[in-house]
């Protein structure tokens, strides 16, 4: 971390809103319900995000805000009663409903959190109403489910049993894997948050060390900590070399025999970097520019430079909590050039200027920067993709060699046809 630069931007930026967390939460729960309080273009955002059609009956949808509720000729919260009770009405199988805040209803100061008290006492438990706010106007797409959990972490039973809690969201198949290499170290007792039905929320106390598994969820582990729990410091499970540390502080905070982790953690380490090889050979010595958007650009960043060989030209970070993200810092290459926030005119300024390889932002600076001829990478995808886990190390680096690729085959056809 000494030799990594940390520097600020302000500016504007270019990032999606907390919104799209619902595209993988509401799969995540299905007993859950995501409503949004805000704009057509919030409805339009979500639908399009998620790729679902409206009749689909998806487990989300939006409490539309017209102009009178912007202009303070209607009671919006009026309004949004009988938009809740309608939807109660019609899906009595949803157990817990989220309002999601959007940048229109917080400029209108809708005051959701009441709301929320209001609804739960007059639905008297037929369903538990909880809301966070979804907005962009000060945070980034990631930061979504982080809301959503902090909403959470006020119902988790209280309990002094000693237990593992891994939280964030994980593809279920990873989870499963991580879990049972977890059992195999004699960690019997695991929970997962949030869990794969809203209800089921595991029981928390000063038995509990929590595993972070997304890196965006400073005010869930801040309320974690709150109830007793104990946050175990380790970098995040991307790649061989993280995934391999984080699940050895786990290990040393039960107290696991060294010899068992390494017996444990030894044939997937090698059967990872076997599989490593030929994407390391195609990233090696290609220059890296990450944009910031989704939070995970540090332990990319880590990852793609220890263990795939590419340069690091600048590191972009939407938010940096520096407590958090230390084991990360620490294991970056000398003088990586990391900035927190965006000036995104300023920063695509010095893309053109470092002339990268491959680029990693958001899908609206990704297309304008293909049509320059650099290749790009979407962040968003690493969300919806299964990259957690020594396993998982050799998907998580073809994400990064795919564009490369193409980008290789589209110069070879230009140049036959010139």
């Amino acid at each position: 971390m000494s030799g990594t630069t940390l520097l600020k931007e302000t500016g504007p930026r270019e990032v999606f809103c907390g919104l799209t967390s619902i595209v993988w939460l509401h799969r995540r729960m299905p007993d859950a319900f995501f409503l949004v309080v805000g704009s057509r273009t919030c409805a339009h955002l979500i639908q399009s995000a998620a790729g679902v059609m409206i009749f689909a009956e998806p487990r989300f949808g939006t409490a539309i805000l017209e102009e009178r509720d912007l202009a303070g000729l209607a009671d919006a919260h009026e309004e949004l009663d009988r938009v809740v009770k309608n939807l109660l009405k019609r899906r009595p199988e949803i157990r817990t409903l989220f309002l999601v805040g959007s940048c229109p209803s917080e400029v209108i100061k809708i005051d959701l959190a009441r709301a929320a008290e209001r609804l739960t006492a007059q639905f008297n438990g037929q369903v538990t109403i909880l809301n966070y706010s979804g907005s962009g106007i000060e945070t980034t797409f990631t930061q979504g489910e982080d809301g959503a959990l902090k909403a959470l972490v006020p119902l988790m039973p209280s309990s002094k049993e000693d237990k593992l809690l891994l939280a964030g969201t994980l593809a279920n198949p990873v989870e499963d894997r991580l879990k049972t290499i977890f059992n195999r170290l004699g960690i019997k007792k695991i929970d997962s948050f949030p869990p794969r039905q809203s209800t089921e929320l595991p029981s928390i106390g000063p038995g509990t060390k929590v595993l972070l598994a997304q890196p965006y969820l400073t005010d869930t582990a801040r309320e974690l900590k709150d109830r007793g729990c104990e946050i175990l410091q380790a970098p995040f499970p991307l790649g061989v070399e993280g995934s391999k540390l984080w699940i050895e502080a786990a290990a040393n905070a039960f107290n696991i025999n060294e010899g068992l982790v390494f017996s444990t953690l030894e044939p997937l380490i090698l059967r990872a970097q076997k599989a490593l090889k030929p994407y390391v050979e195609q990233l090696s010595g290609k220059k890296l520019f990450l944009l910031p958007e989704s939070q995970l650009e540090i332990p990319l960043a880590r990852f793609l430079s220890n263990e795939c060989g590419m340069e690091l030209v600048e590191v972009g970070v939407p938010y940096l909590n520096r407590e958090m993200m230390r084991p990360e810092l620490e294991l970056l290459p000398e003088n990586t050039r990391i900035i927190e926030g965006q000036h995104v005119e300023k920063q695509l300024d010095r893309v053109r200027e470092s002339n990268p390889d491959l680029v990693v932002c958001g899908m609206g600076l990704a297309n304008p920067l293909e049509a320059e001829g650099i290749s790009t990478k979407w962040s968003i995808e690493m969300v919806f993709s299964p990259i957690h886990g020594i396993d998982q190390a050799s998907d998580l680096a073809e994400l990064f060699a795919r564009p490369l690729h193409r980008h290789n085959l589209l110069s070879h056809k230009e140049l036959e046809t010139a």
